[in-house]
């Protein structure tokens, strides 16, 4: 059944289309695009899709709620480009833990330039999984990026050589964990390598010319006195804590830093071995220090470009409205 797409607050429904249709160029761990959306009369909500969890990559749903939260700082910033302010209010309802959003965009409010140009990046972010070429990322960009994740209430550093020495071993040994567990094999096969007319998981062009072993994106570090290499530029985004608000702010975080990466030129790609299997994690947890709960690590720098990858229909992502009597 085909959901009409109606007016929402100071949006008409033309450009309630257009910014879910942004929302949905999140990224999201193995595309899975694990949101929904219902349109009311006041503000868009945006769900958590239970169906679309990773039972054995992520059993506790962080990983859903991290690529919810990237969603939801897309639509924020789409709304806000149209001029209006995204009210937002994060987890409205205990009685609903999948409910994780409400925007409303009830005032106009004169776009900020920057917020702009983080919205023109929205559609040409990708996730970058082919070799970086050496040219350094400058500081005045790193900055830029760790600036972007503490507006949205986040925490990000660069690892340094020792971290990133420590990190290539410790992404090897959580890779080799993941390839001897079967079930990870199955639900990883169901995700990605797949044709090209799906329209979730990774198609197989969106992997080529990547290596398997994720550790690849860590072999830049060291060389010789004679042939010296740049460490690899490798951030984590963290939070204080690990619950489900820090997971979904972090989300958003997230996003903001990528669409500042695109803006800049850069590519990113996801170092997802430590992050996803908890012993390792516990060990990231260690190697960065501060006591900070490790939600995303990204490999940043200078790629080349990449094909679009595929999105569900915007019928398969809305709720239909729920009428009260």
């Amino acid at each position: 059944m085909t959901i009409q797409v109606t007016r929402v607050g100071r949006l008409n429904s033309e450009q309630v289309n257009s910014v879910l249709r942004s929302a949905m160029l999140a990224p999201s761990t193995h595309n899975t695009q694990p949101w929904l959306f219902r349109c009311t009369g006041t503000g868009i909500e945006l769900h958590a899709d239970p169906r679309r969890i990773l039972p054995v990559t992520d059993p506790d749903g962080r990983e859903l709620v991290l690529s919810c939260g990237t969603a939801l700082f897309t639509l924020r910033t789409a709304i806000h480009a149209l001029g209006f302010h995204p009210a937002t209010t994060l987890m409205p309802s205990r009685a609903d833990p999948d409910l994780l959003a409400v925007v409303r965009p009830l005032a106009e409010r004169t776009p900020d330039p920057k917020v702009v140009r983080l919205a023109r990046a929205i559609p040409r972010r990708r996730t970058n999984r082919r070799p970086f070429l050496s040219s350094v990322v400058p500081k005045p960009t790193l900055a830029a990026l760790r600036h972007a994740t503490e507006l949205e209430h986040a925490w990000m550093s660069n690892l340094d050589a020792e971290q990133c020495r420590l990190l290539h071993d410790l992404t090897a040994r959580a890779r080799r964990a993941q390839l001897a567990d079967p079930a990870f094999l199955a639900e990883l096969g169901r995700w990605t390598g797949l044709g090209a007319r799906v329209r979730d998981g990774v198609p197989s062009y969106a992997m080529e010319g990547s290596p398997a072993d994720e550790s690849w994106l860590l072999d830049e570090f060291g060389g010789t006195a004679g042939d010296p290499r740049p460490v690899p530029l490798v951030v984590a985004i963290a939070s204080l804590t690990d619950d489900r608000l820090d997971r979904l702010q972090a989300g958003q975080a997230l996003q903001r830093v990528l669409l500042t990466a695109t803006g800049a030129g850069l590519d990113a790609s996801f170092i997802s071995p430590p992050i996803m299997v908890r012993e390792a994690r516990a060990e990231l947890r260690r190697i960065l220090g501060c006591g900070v709960w490790p939600q995303v690590l990204l490999r940043v720098g200078y790629g080349s470009p990449l094909p679009w990858t595929p999105r569900r229909p915007l019928d398969d992502v809305l709720l239909e409205t729920l009428i009260s009597a």
